[in-house]
């Protein structure tokens, strides 16, 4: 068997570069998922604002269902755990209803804008 560390605690320089590589990589994943969570917000406070203008509901149900069972088959194809795409799902579906309720709430005067 062969050890990537020395008696002394040092890590093998090669385990240090791949280490180095597959951060990179995690890094850059990762800033990835926050620019396509901003671009799916953006979307979203978009359908917000429609909704409220035409006094639509801030959740809708069916889709949301629709829309777990669609994530839930991505995972599994994608051999991600269906389960926790469904919590990151739900996650973001409670942060966009939350934004929908805000948005009419503000649309009808029920509450002060806010300017953040």
């Amino acid at each position: 068997m062969t050890t990537s560390s020395t008696g002394n605690g040092d890590v093998d320089p090669a385990v240090r570069k791949e280490l180095a590589r597959l951060r990179d990589s995690i890094d850059n994943i990762d800033a990835a998922v926050v620019h396509m969570l901003a671009e799916r917000f953006k979307a979203t406070q978009q359908v917000g604002h429609l909704k409220a203008a035409h006094q639509l509901p801030p959740a809708d149900p069916a889709r949301e269902a629709r829309q777990i069972a669609r994530l839930r088959g991505l995972a599994e194809d994608a051999r991600l755990d269906p389960a926790f795409a469904e919590k990151f799902l739900n996650f973001i579906i409670a942060e966009v209803i939350r934004h929908h309720e805000r948005i009419a709430e503000d649309s009808t005067g029920d509450r002060p804008a806010t300017t953040s």
